[in-house]
């Protein structure tokens, strides 16, 4: 198997730095967990470590590794085992603010050309948390397609009616209902997946991600689980993230179910996302408009006539405020992060002196 069919395309060609080529091996992460990586390199899966300086002049998560990343790699004791030295700059990156109250991201893939939302056509079908996938798949300039899953469960008029609603906010999105129980439209998803391009399911656990993920290998691969009777929640299944390649070449990631979908640093993603509130701010009274109480304010205007919707427009401006109580923290963290950083190296420095 060449790099190429792995997904190594022109793009990442043209960012290689010769000198690592000629010392390192290039390879892919197909899969991340806590404490090891697993590469592949067109010819085998190897189990890999980081390099110490890595680990040491790494400022964030976004410095270390991630599943669908490109990296230089050195090989030992008859490529069995592999050392990761540096990645290749990506061409995507896919993160999410995490849960905890402290200012940290979560990174889920890397890479990726097509982000598939998956939603279920049950107590999971939600327009407000769509709205927040987008945003995060958006700011990654990643092109999201929707999936709404469990399409056996309603009517086919009641599935339209899902539909019409995503699309009365989004008309351009793409939408494909199916069910993993009766096979009704996987075929429009396999038409989907081109040989060489990458792809990840997101969504919340239960709502058919690894059963869809086996039905497109076409084998029972990875283990699934009911969801629980009690709150129509489901269990995680995916504890990692791994790249699997489909069939026809295809390359798709499955995640584990995120609950909670916090963003920052999100500016363009929400624009994109609320186009139409972001055509409409450009018609206020002030640049600088917060569109909360201003005079003159198109898309308080919008809201009052009904042209936005009220539950739209609060899930804005959560976001936004969301986004930039985030975005300060994180700056300040990582000014104090960095402190420390010189500081530290300073005192190594003066102490390796005195010896």
């Amino acid at each position: 198997m060449q790099l190429e069919e792995l997904g190594f395309s022109h793009w990442f060609q043209n960012k290689i730095n010769s000198k690592n080529v000629s010392d390192y091996q290039i390879a892919r992460v197909i899969s991340v967990t806590k404490k090891s990586y697993i590469i592949r390199n067109g010819k085998n899966d190897v189990i890999a470590k980081l390099t110490g300086k890595l680990i040491f002049t790494a400022e964030s998560k976004l410095d270390y590794p991630t599943v669908g990343d490109w990296v230089y790699a050195q090989y030992y004791d008859d490529d069995s085992l592999a050392i990761i030295h540096e990645i290749i700059p990506r061409k995507t990156i896919l993160k999410r603010k995490t849960s905890e109250k402290r200012i940290k991201f979560q990174l889920l893939a890397a890479n990726i050309d097509t982000a598939f939302i998956v939603q279920s056509l049950d107590a999971n079908y939600n327009l407000r948390r769509l709205e927040r996938y987008l945003v995060m798949i958006n700011t990654a300039n990643i092109h999201p397609i929707v999936l709404l899953s469990k399409s056996d469960l309603l009517s086919p008029s009641d599935v339209e009616e899902k539909q019409a609603g995503i699309h009365e906010l989004m008309p351009n999105i793409q939408i494909i209902a199916f069910s993993n129980k009766s096979n009704f439209g996987l075929h429009q998803i396999i038409a989907l997946l081109v040989p060489k391009e990458t792809y990840c399911l997101l969504g919340s656990s239960g709502v058919g991600k690894t059963t869809l993920l086996n039905n497109l290998l076409g084998k029972a691969q990875f283990e699934t689980q009911p969801i629980r009777e009690k709150d129509g929640k489901g269990r995680h299944t995916t504890t990692r993230r791994q790249l699997n390649l489909l069939q026809n070449g295809a390359m798709l990631i499955d995640t584990p179910g995120i609950r909670e979908i916090g963003n920052f640093g999100i500016e363009s993603g929400i624009n994109d996302t609320f186009d139409e509130i972001a055509e409409l701010s450009k018609q206020c009274r002030y640049k600088n408009c917060s569109h909360t109480q201003e005079k003159d304010c198109a898309v308080l205007i919008a809201l009052q006539n009904g042209t936005i919707s009220h539950e739209r427009y609060q899930n804005y401006e959560k976001m936004n405020k969301e986004s930039a109580c985030s975005d300060i923290s994180y700056s300040k963290k990582r000014r104090k992060n960095k402190a420390f950083g010189k500081l530290y190296k300073s005192v190594m420095k003066d102490k390796a002196e005195q010896e």
